[in-house]
């Protein structure tokens, strides 16, 4: 989840400091989202043991894995950078190749359509798993003993 929006930290950077560069820039394209993805990966690992606690708060429980950590930062800002390829015409997907090929290709309202259909969807299932799963969320006394 953290891979997936620390990339839009680029954007709020422009905005904020009102930077002469293009808003979506070298972070939204697959190298940049590579490197963040991995800097991400080596930063979270230590605290693995953690975040596993406080997702099984929410009755996600998990082990975890650096292998695991590394995949799931790729996939969430890869598909950051896929989805935000359709939007936006400033970026440069396979930086250093300056262009992207996949604007134009969905309506934008397609775009943020998918992304709200996909979020409901993984709520609904989340909610569908509570429900007829006894046990899944359950309460922790100390979740950092």
């Amino acid at each position: 989840m953290i891979a997936s929006v620390i990339i839009d930290l680029e954007p709020l950077a422009v905005i904020f400091l009102n930077l002469p560069i293009p808003l979506h820039g070298f972070f939204h394209s697959y190298l940049g989202a590579s490197i963040t993805a991995l800097v991400l990966s080596v930063f979270v690992n230590p605290f693995r043991k953690y975040l596993n606690k406080i997702v099984s708060l929410f009755g996600l429980h998990q082990s975890s894995s650096f292998r695991h950590i590394i995949a799931s930062s790729l996939i969430g800002t890869y598909s950051h950078v896929l989805l935000d390829s359709f939007l936006y015409i400033e970026m440069n997907p396979f930086f250093p190749i300056l262009g992207n090929p996949f604007t134009g290709i969905f309506l934008d309202g397609a775009v943020y359509t998918f992304c709200v259909i996909a979020g409901l969807v993984g709520f609904f299932a989340y909610m569908l798993r509570a429900i007829f799963k006894p046990g899944v969320i359950e309460t922790i006394d100390d979740p950092f003993p």
